[in-house]
């Protein structure tokens, strides 16, 4: 038996989360999807994720939100993050950050999967553990009747991602990458039997930077004046992976890229987004 499992990318804004409430339910059902996992830390206005949005993302079909370095850009998502069994953190924050580290979650068909995030050290700003060894502290503590495990690596770095998907080879069943926005070509099943890819890419707006509107960013890149790097909204896109994972072993059977052509949004905000006014862009 094997269990089918996809994974999103970054959801960016009010585009990224349109995309997933149009195109999601479709792509469910075309697929025989499991369970759907998204990466939902630059939901609100692109940087942060309030309880509001949670809820929203998690009627369109998302099962399980992993977070990244602004998992706490909207101090309202604290109670959420300790009472939801729907969303985690990054395990490598420091320990007394708010959130779970990992969840297990049981499928409509009877299977568990662990679910836990990791965030890299390379080029990121947040300070953060050591995430080889919160990665085996993670392992460690699940079931070891639970063989389907997942593991977001939130990382700047394609290198540190890389040597995670191989440090946890054979230990996870899908390990994927995000934070980048930008999907990568080396989707793959590693020797271990984990399926892996550098990048799924974002849920959102591609005729942007990173999701952000083009014009926004050049003005910042070219001249240093800070400008407000608004959600861009053209060529919406919904962007990740689905594995294919065997339920008694574990490993990874297939793992292909996906990606679905969204509508143009033609309005990028709503109440939930307004003020946002970031001056930084990424992941």
């Amino acid at each position: 038996m094997t269990i089918r499992i996809l994974a999103l990318g970054d959801v960016v804004g009010r585009p990224g989360r349109q995309v997933i409430h149009d195109r999601l339910p479709e792509l469910v059902r075309e697929q025989r999807i499991d369970l759907v996992i998204a990466n939902a830390e630059n939901i609100a206005g692109g940087s942060g994720i309030t309880p509001n949005l949670f809820h929203k993302l998690r009627s369109y079909g998302v099962d399980v939100c992993t977070l990244g370095d602004h998992a706490f850009r909207k101090s309202e998502i604290g109670p959420t993050l300790s009472t939801s069994e729907r969303i985690v953190r990054p395990a490598n924050m420091p320990a007394s950050s708010p959130g779970r580290t990992y969840t297990v979650i049981t499928t409509n068909n009877n299977i568990q999967v662990a679910v836990f995030g990791l965030m890299g050290r390379i080029f990121m700003n947040l300070p953060c553990d050591d995430p080889f060894a919160a990665a085996d502290k993670v392992l460690t503590q699940l079931p070891s009747s639970v063989k389907v495990r997942v593991c977001d690596v939130h990382a700047e770095a394609t290198s540190e991602k890389v040597a995670l998907g191989h440090y946890l080879d054979g230990r996870a069943s899908f390990v994927f990458g995000t934070h980048t926005h930008v999907p990568t070509a080396d989707a793959r099943v590693l020797g271990g039997g984990t399926g892996y890819i550098s990048d799924i890419g974002m849920c959102g707006p591609y005729d942007s930077v990173l999701g952000r509107r083009k014009d926004r960013v050049l003005q910042y890149m070219t001249s240093a004046q800070p400008a407000p790097f608004d959600v861009a909204t053209g060529d919406v896109r919904m962007c990740g992976a689905i594995a294919e994972i065997d339920t008694v072993t574990g490993r990874a059977v297939s793992i292909e890229r996906v990606e679905v052509q969204g509508a143009n949004v033609e309005q990028a905000y709503d109440a939930d987004d307004r003020g946002a006014g970031n001056h930084h862009s990424g992941g």
